[in-house]
């Protein structure tokens, strides 16, 4: 079982849920993001997502565009972020995934980059714009090095995406709020539940919640229902506060988050 595995299964025994906070690596600049990994786990994160940065992230809003042209900016690439998790693993064991987009692995080689991010110690990896039904060697590959690979679903998702994802997804199912890039309002109403409950009739992997959460208050109505919730935009905008403010709003989303 791999850390992530281990982290939900650790979590569930004790009736707690996953906080799962996002920044962006090189944001604003590589001594702060390794300042903030230590921030996050001291506010008591379960799992850190570290941004790769990309110049056509689809996914992502204008918060996390702009931070990736920072990061950019500073010669920040998919291999320096795997060098940077291997050399903060000294310090620290709290499991890591990697948000990428396909472009940059495709380029690495996906066998190489599965293996040299195990081998760093990444723990599992997002690729928002690699569905499963082309991801077949890369799962392969990571599967063979023990990297989760977590895929993406929507409230759109129709019955056999819920399959597909389902069956291709290790560490957590990651189910995106809105229909909409990251930062979104979070609109929260009855679907979100229900959608979820219907892919736990498909599978018991656990389930993290994240696109449009901001506040501990969206962050306790969507603990209520998730194994997990992830707060991406709104860490991201204080990347460069004092410590002391950033600490007292992870802090506010962790207690929030059941």
């Amino acid at each position: 079982m791999s850390r992530i595995g281990k982290k939900f299964r650790d979590l569930k025994k004790s009736g707690r849920k996953a906080f799962i906070p996002y920044i962006m690596t090189g944001h604003p600049d590589i001594a702060r993001t390794r300042r903030l990994i230590h921030i996050l786990e001291d506010s008591g994160a379960d799992i850190i997502e570290l941004g790769v940065p990309f110049s056509d992230p689809l996914a992502d809003g204008p918060t996390i565009q702009q931070a990736a042209q920072t990061a950019l900016q500073q010669g920040v690439t998919l291999r320096s972020v795997i060098e940077f998790v291997g050399g903060i693993r000294n310090v620290t064991q709290i499991p890591i995934i990697l948000m990428t987009y396909y472009n940059p692995v495709f380029k690495y080689g996906e066998e190489r980059f599965a293996a040299d991010a195990a081998r760093a110690g990444v723990d599992g990896v997002i690729i928002p714009d690699l569905p499963p039904d082309e991801a077949g060697t890369l799962i392969k590959h990571s599967r063979a090095h023990g990297l989760d690979t977590i895929f993406l679903l929507a409230p759109t998702s129709t019955a056999p995406r819920i399959e597909r994802v389902t069956k291709a997804s290790t560490g957590f199912i990651y189910y995106v709020s809105i229909t909409g890039i990251t930062g979104s309002k979070l609109s929260m109403d009855l679907s979100i539940e229900s959608h979820i409950a219907a892919i736990r009739e498909k599978s018991g992997t656990p389930i993290a919640v994240g696109f449009g959460i901001s506040t501990p208050e969206e962050a306790a109505a969507v603990s209520r229902f998730a194994d997990g919730v992830i707060v991406g935009s709104a860490i991201v905008k204080q990347a460069g506060r004092p410590d002391e403010e950033i600490r007292d709003y992870l802090n506010s989303l962790r207690e929030a988050i059941r």
